[in-house]
């Protein structure tokens, strides 16, 4: 532990949920079931590239936990997967769901690989083998285990595993819901691809609205002016970004793995996206500073640091020098233990990956539910809540003498559309969340921290989940 490098995922993840277990009364055999992986899956296999030559590829399914199933979690594609990562990540999916009450046990899978150097016929056909592997072990299937994108993966990678397993399970009516975050002509949902992005806004925001949290760091309620340091642009920091432009926030400094930006007085979002596709980086952005180091960026004196990419960018070394007030982690396990204690020595407020970035598994279960239950969520109550809205403001006219504006008359008639009912149903799921970590953490003095709490609530949650099933006392 004493090296950055060699820096185990899992055994960080460990230190956490022990640290909260001892804010809970379960028995220490139980505890050690909840923490322990259930079953790791490591495979290996050929692929046969374009060119001719064979490669060995080298993947992984990790299901951490079974208290509920199907298992959830998320498949990556980069160089950088191993069995501590994903089986670490698997963990954090358990608690995860557990936190924001969606009935899955944790799991995760990866493929150690970097997606930029196949072509999209080669890497189809590591998504389709890696499919088939997970078919044969029985480690994939809407009642057993679901997974999902995460880094280096999409929605076509997703209609890949789909079309593999239903080409295996022809007679399964329920095949859709075997992967989440498909296309939405393939049974995917609206709202998927910035769910998680929107969780993180949706949580920050409110534990911005804590008018004692914000005024122990010397900070006004609200988003609205806050400085922003995003790092990571891909799908979760773009759209994280993208919102809290929308409401108001000043996005100062962005990270990217070509180097870093900075602008005092904010960067549009989607002006900075368009600058990248035309020049292929984020750098020399009008207006903009870049900075000597992508890294340098995490240092910057802002009001909210997002780390959106990898884990272990925040560590003992450079932990010091941050001078963000709060910290929102919509990567997982952005910052390592040491850096946890070193920041929470200096007041800063981190909200954890444990529960801000749900929102993709979130919106996943709604993804799930429209599968099996195989019906557009709006579809059946759109137009009648639309005609009631408009009988009830020709009668509020009738009754007045007075026209509502075209533009009001709209707004108040609308039905609610799919994306509406699962951004709402996401705004709840976070806000819910964050309450219940706030209301376990002021309960109890002797809880240090917003991370531990989430733990904590994650741990009581499992745990009766094991004990109501009689499987412990």
């Amino acid at each position: 532990m004493s090296s950055i490098n060699n820096y185990s995922f899992f055994a960080a993840v460990e230190k956490s949920f022990n640290k909260a277990a001892q804010f809970t009364h379960w028995d220490k055999g139980l505890l050690e079931q909840i923490s322990a992986c259930n079953a790791v899956y490591r495979m290996r296999f050929p692929l046969k590239k374009e060119d001719g030559t064979i490669e060995v590829i080298e993947a992984y399914r990790v299901q951490h936990s079974h208290h509920k199933t199907p298992c959830k979690g998320g498949i990556r594609f980069s160089t950088a997967v191993n069995q501590d990562e994903v089986m670490a990540l698997a963990a954090l999916m358990t608690y995860k769901c557990a936190i924001v009450n969606v009935p899955f046990g944790g799991a995760k899978g990866g493929i150690k690989i970097d997606p930029k150097k196949y072509t999209p016929y080669e890497l189809e056909k590591i998504t389709r083998r890696y499919t088939s592997e997970l078919i044969k072990k029985n480690f994939i299937g809407p009642a057993v285990d679901v997974p999902a994108p995460d880094y280096g993966t999409g929605e076509r990678e997703m209609a890949w595993i789909l079309d593999t397993y239903t080409a295996m399970h022809s007679h399964d009516i329920d095949a859709a819901g075997c992967v989440t975050g498909k296309p939405v002509s393939q049974g995917g949902v609206r709202g998927r691809r910035e769910a998680t992005g929107l969780g993180v806004f949706y949580g920050i925001k409110e534990v911005c609205s804590m008018e004692d949290e914000m005024a122990k760091r010397g900070l006004t309620p609200g988003v609205e002016g806050k400085r922003v340091v995003i790092q990571g642009l891909g799908n979760v920091g773009y759209h994280t970004a993208k919102f809290f432009h929308e409401a108001g926030a000043l996005i100062i400094g962005v990270a990217e793995y070509e180097g870093a930006i900075y602008k005092a007085d904010g960067i549009d979002i989607n002006e900075l996206v368009n600058h990248r596709k035309s020049t292929g980086s984020i750098l020399n952005f009008p207006g903009a500073e870049n900075l000597e180091n992508k890294k340098a960026a995490l240092e910057l004196d802002c009001d909210i640091l997002i780390p959106a990419a990898l884990e272990n960018v925040i560590n003992a070394e450079n932990a010091p020098r941050i001078r963000a007030k709060i910290i929102g982690e919509a990567a997982n396990g952005p910052i390592t233990p040491e850096a946890d204690e070193i920041l929470l020595q200096k007041n800063v407020l981190i909200i954890p990956d444990i529960y801000l970035n749900a929102g993709g598994v979130t919106v996943s279960y709604f993804e799930w539910l429209k599968n099996l239950s195989h019906v557009r969520y709006g579809r059946l109550e759109k137009r009648f809540t639309e005609n009631m809205n408009a009988r009830i403001l020709d009668e509020m006219e009738k009754l007045t003498g007075k026209r509502v504006e075209d533009g009001s008359r709209s707004l108040i008639k609308h039905g609610a559309d799919e994306i509406d009912l699962v951004y709402s149903g996401l705004e709840e799921t976070m806000i819910s969340a964050t309450r219940e970590i706030m209301e376990q953490w002021k309960a109890d003095p002797r809880i240090p921290d917003m991370r531990t709490a989430a733990y904590v609530v994650a741990i009581n949650k499992v745990a009766t989940t094991y004990s109501e099933l009689g499987i412990f006392p």
